[in-house]
């Protein structure tokens, strides 16, 4: 089965007319618990599969017409989701692309605390470890330029699969989850 994609702005409208049945933000826990979308429930990208999204679905009573929306920040990671979840599921699935940062300030609940997103956590472990290597290698020796290499070989890997295992390593980082 496929999965359909869909503009914020259109999300945003369902959204506001109850046309929405449930919607699933795949960002980490973290991520989460700062802004995310009006009745919105999160399943991170690493945890989702088709049995939990249709515990879900039969924990809210939901037909297995009922349309199941992904959202997470711009719109990769429920891409990425959506490809594991359709296999396994009957339902519908719509992802929203725009994510959470295109939709509109009426449709947000803004949660206590929240984190730097992940894109940006990745932005930033890049090139504070880039910046580290170049260090080193300019004052304890010409090894420490190995770092940066590396880091830039990983940026090529990741653009060119789109899959980005600093993004996922940090994803598992302690403050990437949801404190009690």
């Amino acid at each position: 089965m496929s999965y359909k994609t869909q503009t914020a702005e259109m999300f945003a409208q369902q959204l506001k007319g109850g046309d929405v049945a449930l919607c699933i933000d795949v960002r980490t826990e973290a991520e989460f618990a700062g802004a995310r979308c009006l009745n919105s429930i999160n399943i991170p990208l690493q945890e989702i599969d088709p049995g939990k999204v249709e515990a879900q679905l039969k924990r809210l009573n939901l037909p297995e017409d009922a349309t199941v929306h992904l959202i997470c920040q711009a719109g990769k990671r429920s891409i990425m989701a959506a490809e594991k979840v359709t296999l396994g599921l009957a339902n519908p699935v719509c992802v929203v692309s725009g994510g959470v940062q295109g939709l509109s300030v009426d449709v947000i609940q803004q949660g206590e605390g929240g984190i730097i997103p992940l894109e940006r956590q990745v932005l930033i472990a890049a090139g504070s470890l880039s910046l580290l290597g170049v260090l080193l290698g300019f004052t304890v020796g010409s090894w420490g330029f190995f770092v940066p290499a590396l880091v830039g070989a990983g940026l090529v890997f990741a653009g060119l699969t789109d899959t980005c295992f600093m993004g996922m390593l940090l994803a598992r980082m302690p403050w990437n989850k949801k404190t009690a």
